[in-house]
């Protein structure tokens, strides 16, 4: 048989696959919670969220206002990294009930004694909660409403705001109804902004055709931190395979001398938790971090569960690898890519517990000597419960760890390993050049569901993609892409010094580097300067002092009559820095327009001044009306404006 409760709680919001995975937020975030809640008749009804860190034992409770059609929202923040729970309660107002019944009779000139003293019932049990202030008038009132000498007085405390704002600071919550809970996980606000810079340790040697050490990358880091990067991350580190080791752009077959590919991990030199000799040693790995963390970087670490041929693991546990009848393994293949110097982990093998304790013993291994950071190859290789198992596991106790899942594959199994845990995701961002994709890619992005729980990350190149558009493209078309990543997403990244040099020669006809690095030495000027690198720092410099680009949800496109121009407004939460972005997808020819100022968001009337202050020139623009002519040049294709009303 059914309880009494009356109040029906539903369409709760934000919850993801019905509560069995957590939403996630930063450090002082807010999580915005609506849901539908009514009760048969005219019943008075309130609701509350309740609300407690992992650690705590007691409840906080927030109480819902209603918005409109038995909607209703609150908001509550969260103080403290760890998961949080959640959840609704909703109830019957018997006291708020009361008042408003005897409003409405005091209102047609009915006389009330007998309500007044039922009135009384419901202020005796407020006694006991009431701090002393509120106790004196509750005496008071209780007095009057049995007093015959002070009607007029009690009819009036009867109806007041302050015995309103008493009974509802004192619910007795009467057949209360209440919601399933619900979690979300807080991490360090570098979850949500971070700005990434990926190079190759081996290729930072002064001398051509050195291998580079972790000595030399040393004198990089001011060059990193003077470009506002904040995460250094590393291919990976470790010894590469000598069996099947593959030569310059991808050759089967290497050559004396070639290095191979960083992700063919393993030789006679040792696995996962050992250093490529030629870059160095442990110390001096960890050294470079400590370095590193000085002015303000992250280095993260790339974690690619797969091995080479000659990798320790494959004669030390060979059931972690699935073997043919011939007695090989198939080597890895992600179609149409093979990679005959990577065997797969077979992740259905029988000794999977050991294999599963020994990929969470790596993790811990270099987070002792001071990574905090991971970028995750392929992860959508490997099963999602293990992702939820190792990511949990770690966080229990590092919970400032971070993974990045490197997945560009279907929709669904990236949001999928967002959901098991992963803090920030690759994107198609890589892929979305025209006005209509982008906007309608980022709408995907922050207006829906995914918002509560996939986090993007917007790299306009990596070593993997040297996508068609940067193919030949001007050095328009470079800043253009930088200032979109770093303007729409919080958190970015490049690859570089491939992207600020420019450097874009392909494999005809793929979306490849030509005489890729990922397979051999290359030497760069690591000091050269351009307009990139001058630009590059600019905007980064302006992501690390306006609040607004430290976040990706709060965004709303602008119209503009030209398709070549995309023009849209966001603020941070409490809305003390508001900026407005327009940039040119054009980088070859002037493109100009007039731009909607979003009126009501910005809280403005026609005919107001606002100032408009362009962070990267300088100039500044008092604009009075709703569309504001913009006109923008291929040498400088982007205006990044601060609002000023």
């Amino acid at each position: 048989m059914q309880n009494q409760k009356r109040v029906v709680l539903e369409n709760i919001r934000p919850q993801i696959n019905q509560g069995t995975v957590f939403i996630k937020r930063v450090l002082d975030e807010l999580v915005d919670v609506t849901a539908d809640v009514l009760v048969d008749g005219h019943d008075k009804i309130q609701a509350s969220i309740l609300y407690k860190h992992q650690k705590e034992k007691v409840w906080r409770e927030v109480r819902m206002h209603h918005v409109d059609n038995d909607g209703w929202a609150a908001t509550f923040q969260v103080q403290k990294q760890g998961f949080y729970s959640y959840k609704l309660q909703g109830w019957v107002d018997d006291a708020l009930n009361w008042q408003y019944g005897i409003g409405r009779k005091i209102s047609d000139n009915q006389h009330v004694k007998s309500e007044l003293l039922e009135g009384i019932e419901y202020l005796k049990p407020l006694l006991k909660e009431a701090n002393k202030t509120e106790k004196k008038y509750l005496q008071h009132v209780i007095s009057i409403f049995k007093s015959d000498e002070d009607y007029e007085k009690a009819i009036k405390e009867a109806i007041s705001d302050q015995l309103e704002t008493i009974f509802t600071k004192y619910p007795a919550k009467f057949l209360m109804n209440e919601s399933q809970e619900f979690q979300v996980y807080v991490d360090r606000k570098k979850a949500r902004f971070s700005t990434w810079y990926e190079f190759f340790p081996r290729s930072s040697s002064e001398d051509e055709g050195t291998h580079g050490t972790f000595k030399d990358c040393h004198r990089l880091l001011p060059r990193i931190a003077e470009m506002g990067f904040d995460t250094l991350y590393f291919p990976p580190v470790h010894p590469i395979g000598e069996v099947n080791r593959k030569g310059k752009n991808n050759t089967t077959e290497a050559e004396d001398g070639d290095v191979g590919s960083a992700w063919g991990i393993g030789s006679k030199q040792g696995g996962h938790k050992d250093i490529h000799p030629e870059l160095g040693t442990v110390e001096d790995f960890k050294e470079l971090v400590k370095a590193a963390k000085g002015l303000g970087i992250d280095v993260a670490m790339d974690y690619a569960l797969q091995a080479a041929p000659d990798h320790p693991w494959v004669t030390e546990h060979p059931d972690w690898f699935k073997w043919r009848p011939d007695g090989t393994v198939q080597y890895a293949e992600n179609p149409p890519k093979k990679y005959q110097d990577i065997l797969p982990i077979y992740w259905e093998s029988k000794d999977y517990k050991n294999l599963w304790k020994e990929c969470l013993e790596i993790l811990f291994y270099w987070i002792d000597c001071g990574i905090e950071v991971f970028r995750v190859d392929n992860p959508h290789t490997k099963p999602y419960y293990f992702w939820n198992w190792i990511i949990t596991e770690v966080k229990k106790k590092h919970p400032n760890v971070l993974f990045l899942a490197e997945a560009f594959t279907k929709p669904k199994v990236m949001e999928q390993l967002a959901k098991q845990g992963y803090t920030q995701s690759y994107t198609y961002f890589t892929w979305r050049n025209t006005k209509h994709e982008l906007i309608e890619y980022m709408k995907d992005l922050t207006k829906t569901d995914r918002k509560e729980y996939m986090r993007p990350n917007f790299w306009p190149n990596t070593p993997d993609i040297n996508p068609y558009h940067l193919q030949g493209a001007n050095e328009s078309k470079y800043l253009q892409r930088y200032a979109l990543a770093a303007t729409l997403s919080s958190n970015i990244g490049i690859y570089g010094p491939v992207f600020e040099q420019m450097i874009d020669e392909a494999i005809p006809g793929k979306e490849e580097y030509y005489m890729s690095e990922k397979f051999q030495l290359c030497h760069y000027d690591w000091f050269q300067e351009n307009k990139l690198t001058k630009l590059i720092g600019s905007i980064n410099k302006i992501r690390h002092h306006h609040a607004s680009y430290q976040q990706t949800n709060n965004i709303q496109f602008c119209h503009i009559e030209n398709e070549n121009l995309i023009a849209f407004y966001k603020w941070d939460d409490e809305k003390t820095d508001e900026t407005l972005t327009v940039i040119s997808l054009d980088p070859y020819y002037m493109q100009s327009g007039h731009v909607q100022l979003p009126m009501h968001e910005l809280g403005i009337q026609q005919g107001q001044q606002v100032q408009v202050h362009d962070l990267i020139t300088g100039n500044s623009y008092n604009w009075y009306d709703e569309w504001n002519y913009v006109e923008l040049h291929p040498t400088l294709p982007f205006h990044i404006f601060k609002i000023k009303k």
